[in-house]
């Protein structure tokens, strides 16, 4: 087994978006070993931190071309993560009375009957 260093490790980190199982595989070492590693040293983490947010923004471009393109699923999803503020939401969310400020515990008790009397 090959001794783990940061020349090493950071540029797998890099190639493998962040997935530190891969990255183990890689290195021919354990997950755990990879993680005990990346414990103490700040540059790694971070070298991490990038690598995922990196996945993130291309998981994220994909996803604006499949709504943009019309695939539906894709449009509902992004709808539901990131239109709440326009109503696509799949919850009901109990706000007080004039639609701020949670509502307290009495309140969503009776909240919650008056909605199973009105199912039925």
């Amino acid at each position: 087994m090959a001794k783990l260093t940061a020349e090493k490790l950071i540029p797998a980190i890099e190639e493998m978006n962040g997935n530190l199982s891969l990255v183990a595989r890689r290195l021919n070492v354990d997950r755990s070993t990879v993680y005990k590693f990346i414990a103490d040293k700040p540059t790694i983490q971070q070298a991490l931190k990038d690598a995922r947010e990196k996945m993130i923004d291309n998981v994220e471009s994909t996803l604006y071309s499949k709504a943009l393109g019309g695939d539906t699923t894709a449009m509902i999803f992004f709808l539901k993560t990131q239109g709440k503020s326009r109503g696509y939401v799949e919850r009901q969310e109990l706000s007080g009375p004039d639609g701020s400020g949670a509502l307290a515990h009495g309140e969503i008790i009776a909240a919650i009957r008056s909605l199973a009397d009105a199912d039925q």
